[in-house]
């Protein structure tokens, strides 16, 4: 174990003169020696490498630039954090505590350092190291050397630097929401609950809030819902514990504070998108598996285009052909299709044939359309798995969304509209880096092109990208409802040049991938 020297550090900053201070540095003091700790400042917000400041103090910590994890370890305990994420989940395996809370803003992951913003992550740095560790006079950051009288409870402060006592909560009451791919309990509470932890066993999940109090006669009476089969609440001393019973379709679970609401949500993931197994496999990180989706299929065709072809027989040939061009140029990738024919494929199956297949990078391929033919609307797309924040991208997901009533179930999707992709996104997490990175391949090379220019890259639900478990993306290639789209899309040469600029896309984001995963 790594103690940290007994010396007072001293952090100096010169006010930002610019949005982004790459070449800007904080001085460390250590009482005889000096560091140089590299800054980010994003708006007003001052950001600092977390890698040298942990460096400097002489702590234990290790970076996973692939899953863009970064783990702090001191004694028992451990800190872990992630880039473009809010989450930090602290763990002590001495009692063995674990909580997951929420910053108010994201950690930034730069290449292989974490910088975290530097007024948020000081009491948590405080309550994690036992001393001192304080913004004052401004911009001068103090880390000293004396045991700070500070409780466990306020590791998981994240509001601001001067709340520094636990405040009694009264649980105010308990509401499921049951959703195709999993059930969200909202814990309703008086005040922000800072302290908790949770643990799993024999399907059974136990959640501990601590410091607060609960009408267990009132909640008690609630009956479970969804994976949820049974609860138990009851007060234990001064902490709150919910016990609760969950069927065998229930995968995993997460804990968070809801922004901007004193209310706790626990997300309690099925089986019936999310795939652990597939998850677990993911701990060979070479880039060796590509799945290409042709849109549609079969009893579905898909968007009609004005001149009348088939949706369905583009997304296929240019599939295809994108398929033979990864195997010419890159024989060490495999290529597997979610349809290789005229065949009508589920969209629940496309993500788990992808997950079976171990695909480090999944792309469906669509066209777009509109509702008025001989429409002016033209050109390239690619989308992310994220809600909606356009009516055109709303609109368009429902389109895409809609070939369910061609399959056997479409229950199965009821209700996995914006509104539930907190359980989806949180899935998706850790790809989105990825996911985001050959987006902008796509939309650079599709860019400026005569026949199908880039309309840019945008996010919505779509429902053929929940559960892969790689990065994915959803493109649509033209809009079979504008003339000339439709012609160029029907042409051999069209569908050729679509195929090359993807795959260029491909190309580009095998090297940028491989790359990544090297760094230390």
């Amino acid at each position: 174990m790594i103690e940290i020297k007994k010396y007072i550090l001293v952090l100096f900053l010169v006010l930002p003169l610019f949005t982004q201070a790459q070449n800007k540095q904080i001085e460390l003091h250590n009482g005889k020696d000096v560091f140089y700790i590299p800054v980010y400042e994003k708006k007003d917000a001052v950001y600092f490498s977390l890698n040298h400041f942990c460096q400097s103090t002489l702590l234990n910590y290790s970076v996973d630039t692939v899953l863009r994890k970064f783990i702090i370890r001191y004694n028992d305990k451990s800190l872990t954090l992630a880039g473009n994420n809010h989450y930090i989940i602290y763990q002590n395996k001495a009692n063995g505590d674990f909580n997951m809370f929420q910053l108010p803003v994201s950690n930034l992951m730069m290449g292989k350092n974490l910088y975290v913003h530097s007024k948020y992550i000081t009491p948590i740095l405080s309550a994690f190291l036992e001393r001192e560790v304080e913004l004052r006079e401004g911009l001068k950051l103090f880390v000293e050397n004396v045991k700070v009288e500070t409780k466990k409870d306020d590791l998981v402060k994240t509001d601001s630097v001067e709340n520094k006592k636990p405040i009694g909560f009264d649980i105010t009451g308990l509401l499921f929401d049951v959703k195709v791919n999993g059930t969200l309990l909202k814990i309703k509470a008086k005040n922000k609950i800072k302290s908790y932890s949770s643990s799993v066993k024999d399907n059974q999940l136990t959640i501990v809030l601590r410091n607060v109090t609960a009408d267990i006669d009132k909640i008690n009476k609630i009956t479970g819902k969804g994976v949820v089969k049974s609860l138990t609440v009851k007060n234990v001393g001064t902490n709150v514990e919910i016990k609760l019973n969950l069927s065998k379709d229930f995968t995993r679970h997460e804990l968070l504070n809801i922004s901007g609401s004193n209310d706790m949500l626990v997300t309690l993931h099925n089986n019936k998108f999310d795939t652990p197994a597939a998850l677990e496999k993911k701990n060979k990180w070479i880039f060796d598996a590509v799945v290409i989706d042709a849109g549609h299929g079969g009893k579905d065709a898909g968007a009609i285009g004005i001149n009348g072809v088939k949706e369905k027989d583009i997304n296929l040939d240019v599939a295809l052909r994108l398929g033979e061009l990864i195997k010419q140029n890159m024989p060490d990738v495999k290529v597997h299709y979610t349809r290789d024919d005229d065949n009508f494929v589920e969209l629940y199956k496309r993500g788990k044939i992808a997950n079976e297949k171990d695909g480090k990078l999944f792309i469906s391929i669509h066209c777009n359309s509109t509702a008025d033919k001989n429409s002016s609307a033209t050109g390239f797309e690619v989308y992310l798995l994220r809600p909606g924040r356009t009516s055109e991208a709303i609109k368009i997901a429902e389109r895409e969304n809609s070939v369910i009533q061609y399959e056997d179930d479409p229950n199965r999707y009821k209700k996995l509209n914006d509104e539930n992709f907190i359980l989806v996104s949180m899935a998706h997490a850790s790809y989105m880096k990825y996911a985001e990175k050959f987006s902008g391949f796509l939309h650079n090379n599709f860019l400026g092109q005569n026949n199908l220019t880039s309309r840019g890259v945008k996010q919505a639900g779509f429902y053929v990208l929940v559960g892969t478990s790689m990065p994915s993306v959803l493109i649509e290639t033209g809009f079979l409802s504008n003339k000339q789209d439709a012609e160029y899309l029907s042409s051999k040469k069209g569908r050729q040049k679509t195929a090359e600029l993807i795959f260029q896309g491909v190309k580009e984001f095998k090297s940028y991938y491989e790359e990544e995963i090297t760094k230390e």
